[in-house]
């Protein structure tokens, strides 16, 4: 079984920030750190921790904003160049971030430089979310230089903190309004080099498109003619809660535009199934035109609740061209377990075969617990 997420962030995690505060600067008083960040320590989950550890940190840093900077970024490590496998270390950084999002705009340019340090050793994506709002006009200034920054986590930055919905962090309420301010700064990265930011570029527009498909269609748009494979990869991605949907502008831009020469039909593996099982989705796809036909195929479970109200779910089963005159069968395996995002319970769920955005019925199971 896995360990608890918590973990990453423990007692070993804040011996290590004692030590290095202390190596860096000679006024910083370990001991207080150590009681205070430790007191309780162990009953809280991840985000309490960070905040936990963040209000030791209150007690023992120069109350001068800019003096703190310096201190928490003087006793930062190597910054990381890779994007992946460096583990759950980077988590003994939570508390830094915490406390710049608390204290960022006191002292706006020595935060954004902390904000520049810590994206390359953990992530600046929630601490540097006060100074966009707050302080924006100093803040764009500084994410149109890191748009060209030789690491990827500085250029990755430039789209993740400024996603509009961004998961765990403060809504950007004025880019929920109005997400035309960020979207030079996407346009910059969409071809960026490194897939890790160009997920990050991807996710951006999927939050845009959840408030303004208008605005996330135009770009989707702009982007597509002699787009890369990458580039369309993107699009897709940062299309996908409108593709989910079934929204017609989106189909048609990705070449998924309904047809009648396409007939569909769904199949369940199972009309009777008990937690633990696997379903299998099932969609079967017959071209009964002339020309080819790309088929964008979903399946839309609607999981029953207690409150007798289903709450829908939309699964990829896959995407597949299919030759005139041709079929084929596609499917995904979906196994019936608790999820930390959803909780299964028992009774009729309905599932629909969508194609295109086309939907049919698929079919009924009955999930016993």
């Amino acid at each position: 079984m896995a360990e608890p997420f918590k973990f990453k962030l423990g007692r070993p995690e804040v011996a290590w920030l004692a030590e290095q505060l202390a190596r860096v600067s000679p006024t910083f008083d370990s001991g207080l750190f150590l009681a205070a960040a430790l007191d309780g320590l162990d009953d809280l989950e991840l985000k309490a921790r960070a905040r936990h550890v963040a209000d030791a940190l209150e007690t023992t840093l120069p109350d001068e904003p800019g003096e703190a900077f310096a201190v928490l970024v003087a006793m930062m490590d190597a910054p990381l160049h890779e994007t992946e496998g460096y583990g759950g270390t980077v988590f003994r950084y939570f508390p830094v971030s915490e406390y710049l999002e608390r204290h960022g705009v006191r002292d706006v340019d020595a935060a954004l430089a902390a904000n520049y340090a810590l994206t390359q050793r953990f992530s600046s994506e929630f601490c540097i979310r006060p100074l966009i709002l707050e302080a924006w006009e100093p803040t764009l200034r500084a994410l149109n230089a890191w748009v060209t920054d030789p690491n990827p986590h500085v250029r990755r930055l430039v789209s993740e903190g400024t996603r509009p919905r961004l998961p765990w962090g403060r809504k950007l309420s004025p880019f929920i309004l109005d997400p035309s301010p960020t979207l030079p700064l996407l346009d910059q990265l969409k071809d960026d080099a490194s897939p890790y930011v160009r997920r990050s570029v991807a996710n951006h527009l999927n939050d845009i498109a959840k408030d303004n498909p208008t605005v996330a269609l135009d770009v989707a748009h702009a982007w597509l003619p002699e787009a890369s494979q990458a580039r369309r990869r993107i699009v897709e991605h940062g299309l996908r809660t409108l593709l989910k949907r079934g929204d017609t502008r989106a189909l048609e831009l990705l070449g998924n535009a309904p047809t009648n020469a396409l007939v569909a039909r769904g199949e369940l593996s199972h009309r009777t199934a008990n937690l633990g099982d696997t379903l299998t989705l099932r969609a079967i796809l017959e071209n009964q035109g002339r020309t080819p036909v790309s088929a964008l195929v979903e399946a839309r479970v609607h999981f029953a609740r207690p409150s007798g109200k289903a709450s829908v779910k939309p699964f990829r089963v896959g995407r597949v061209t299919v030759a005139p005159g041709a079929s084929a069968t596609l499917e995904k395996m979906l196994p019936l377990v608790h999820r930390s995002i959803r909780k299964l319970h028992p009774g009729a769920h309905v599932v629909e075969l969508q194609v295109n955005g086309t939907r049919s019925p698929m079919g009924v199971f009955v999930l016993a617990l």
